[in-house]
């Protein structure tokens, strides 16, 4: 059984993500009895993750705000404000953002993802050290840390 966990905005881990983005961390393993992860990403056109497949996780996205390309297995689909999509675990994906600004919950069953995010990007706490960014090196080794698998880069 798992305990309530309540959080204020001020509450969330903040990470700077791809290109300057910044994701924070609403929900994690350690305060859903592993059950689930949620994270709110703030990002700008062109944010785009590598073509990767999840191993141990399926994943969920709601666009809260914006719209881009999302690439699911030989699939190609454009997804705007309002809409969801569910990913199962080994199935092949990617996405870019094509608005000025997007808004994205991402939903991960079970928790997990967030020691991919937080191996790859850096907490907004720490120094920023020069000439830091989340590199496709970082990326990989995360994810084979986090049970992910990089495919590739983005699409085009």
């Amino acid at each position: 059984m798992s305990l309530a966990y309540i959080a204020q905005a001020a509450d969330h881990e903040r990470i700077e993500w791809i290109e300057g983005s910044e994701l924070q961390i609403l929900l994690d393993g350690s305060h859903t009895a592993n059950q689930v992860t949620v994270v709110r990403s703030s990002l700008g056109a062109g944010a785009a993750s590598p073509l990767h497949l999840h191993r141990e996780e399926d994943e969920m996205f709601v666009v809260l705000e914006g719209h881009g390309i999302f690439w699911v297995g030989d699939e190609r689909h454009e997804v705007g404000s309002g809409g969801a999509v569910f990913l199962p675990r080994e199935i092949p994906h990617a996405y870019r953002f094509t608005s000025p600004r997007v808004d994205l919950l991402t939903i991960c069953t079970p928790s997990g993802m967030e020691g991919f995010f937080r191996g790859a990007g850096r907490r907004l706490t720490d120094p920023r050290p020069d000439g830091w960014e989340v590199s496709l090196d970082a990326l990989v080794a995360a994810g084979i840390e986090g049970g992910q698998e990089i495919l590739g880069p983005p699409p085009a």
